[in-house]
């Protein structure tokens, strides 16, 4: 489901305003409709990394590695567009236990949502990108691979790329996510320079990690925990799962790190806030 980003495009901080409006594949049973494109900032815009050469779009990987011990948990929602059939016969795409062992330990955290995701559990969705606690970005409407030969996952060709993000955006808002945050994740992490291109007029910043979870389809949650434990470093990202059926351990494996991690004196922060310490800290 992940791989390692193949490329770092490091760059200054920047608040962006973000694409205008574009047209998107509809949704389910209805024709094209206009759809936005990200939302427009607000004087409290979240920061975004400005265009990397020839205006590609931005790549993020870690924060500072500073003194700050902060460390981003990030969750990615999976649910690929024509997965609802399985969702219909019982399968869960969602881990409401996760969402509730973050709030009990009090964990910030960023969570990667895929819009057909957003769209089979609004109530969730909702639930996420109202609670202080979380920030909700974009993990693309279908989770459909940006690039050929990506674990498997059906591939999106390059002419939707753009249209399928903005298409998350307002599966997005029509569940009622306030505020989804102008940062997207590529499928399975897969992506080139081509993708960058296709995605430069929607003024999102790629996020990507340095610290891989393994909990997809891990069935030891100790063993999770031990790998994200001996990868962690001062303004990691770790790329975890909320997605019950691909990665049944991760509730357990938080339980687990959170403790430790606190012990070994880190902070939790959202993405968000490691983009924002790029800029007044200096570059990873």
């Amino acid at each position: 489901m992940i791989t390692h980003a193949r490329s770092v495009i490091t760059v200054c901080v920047l608040s962006a305003a973000l694409a205008a409006c574009g047209t998107a594949e509809a949704p389910r049973g209805g024709g094209r409709t206009a759809v936005p494109s990200t939302p427009a900032p607000s004087p409290s815009a979240p920061p975004t990394l400005a265009p990397g050469p020839a205006g590609l779009t931005p790549v993020f990987t870690s924060g500072p590695r500073s003194g700050d011990k902060t460390v981003a948990l990030t969750f990615d929602a999976d649910m690929t567009a024509d997965q609802g059939p399985r969702a219909a016969q019982g399968e869960r795409f969602d881990n409401p236990q996760l969402i509730a062992t973050l709030r009990a330990l009090k964990v910030p955290a960023t969570v990667f949502m895929t819009g057909r995701w957003a769209e089979e559990y609004p109530i969730q969705a909702r639930g996420i990108g109202r609670d202080p606690l979380f920030e909700v970005a974009n993990h693309s409407y279908s989770h459909y691979a940006f690039t050929a030969d990506c674990y498997g996952l059906p591939t999106i060709e390059e002419e939707r790329m753009r249209a399928d993000v903005e298409r998350a955006y307002t599966a997005f808002r029509r569940a009622g996510v306030p505020d989804a945050k102008p940062y997207f994740r590529f499928p399975g992490g897969c992506y080139d320079q081509r993708a960058l291109r296709a995605l430069s007029a929607t003024g999102v910043t790629a996020v990507q990690w340095d610290v891989v979870g393994g909990d997809a389809f891990a069935t030891d949650a100790d063993a999770v925990a031990r790998q994200v434990l001996q990868g962690v470093r001062p303004g990691s990202v770790v790329v975890l799962h909320c997605t019950r059926s691909a990665a049944p351990t991760t509730e357990r494996a938080i339980r687990r790190i959170v403790p430790e991690l606190r012990r070994q004196g880190y902070r939790f922060v959202k993405v968000s806030e490691l983009i924002g310490a790029t800029a007044s800290g200096g570059l990873s």
